[in-house]
């Protein structure tokens, strides 16, 4: 069988699916922040939504939550194309996750630096800021890096509405070639490299992180 003839459709479902991951990922940690945040420094009010966002998207079924909101939201007169649809589905699954990861890490960081913080005057934005954060990102960094290849893997689900990412295109061309072992591996070796390039830039924003160059240090009020 002449493959060179499907690679295109194989480059083109792979570059569909790896502008899903990223922006997905991209998306998801903004939210991963700001819930995660609000779990530890916000007020009741706002405690409580971070505590239901985090646990609805955590406790029902990615699959459930792809075709609520690809088939349901039209209903109610919120439609989405598929690939926005895909893309808000994994940000906020990703996030949902992504803020307990943050809101562990906040909490891991000693009290007694919190309190040297107020005396020396910090504010509780200075204080986040200057010293749970720096302190706690460096923790989150290796559940985030877990949770964005998973993030990658999760998003062959997208193909169920529709959308022409790699999972897509690889039934597609098996439903051609009736071809199922050489095209799924073939389709597992592209993800598995997609996987390392992810990982590449994991340990390289982490390297980035550890050695102290994303929070400035902190000059006393």
């Amino acid at each position: 069988m002449n493959w060179t003839a499907y690679l295109p459709m194989i480059w083109h479902g792979a570059m569909i699916t790896m502008t899903i991951t990223l922006a997905s990922i991209a998306v998801g940690a903004v939210l991963a922040f700001v819930f995660g945040i609000l779990r530890v420094e916000g007020g009741p009010v706002l405690r409580t939504v971070a505590l239901c966002y985090t646990e609805l998207f955590r406790g029902t079924s990615l699959f459930v939550q792809l075709f609520w909101f690809y088939y349901a939201l039209p209903l109610v007169g919120l439609s989405f194309d598929p690939i926005t649809t895909g893309i808000l589905v994994l940000a906020a699954h990703a996030g949902g996750y992504g803020a307990e990861i943050v809101r562990g890490a906040l909490t891991s960081v000693s009290v007694q630096q919190q309190e040297a913080a107020r005396a020396l005057n910090f504010s509780r934005f200075q204080t986040l800021f200057r010293i749970s954060l720096p302190q706690a990102i460096v923790e989150m960094m290796p559940a985030f890096g877990n949770l964005a290849i998973e993030t990658l893997k999760l998003s062959s689900l997208v193909s169920l509405i529709s959308i022409a990412d790699l999972t897509f295109a690889a039934q597609s061309i098996r439903n051609i070639t009736l071809d199922s072992a050489s095209i799924y591996s073939i389709t597992l070796v592209c993800y598995f490299a997609m996987s390392l390039v992810l990982m590449v830039a994991i340990r390289v924003i982490e390297r980035f992180v550890r050695r102290g160059h994303a929070f400035p240090p902190m000059s006393r009020p």
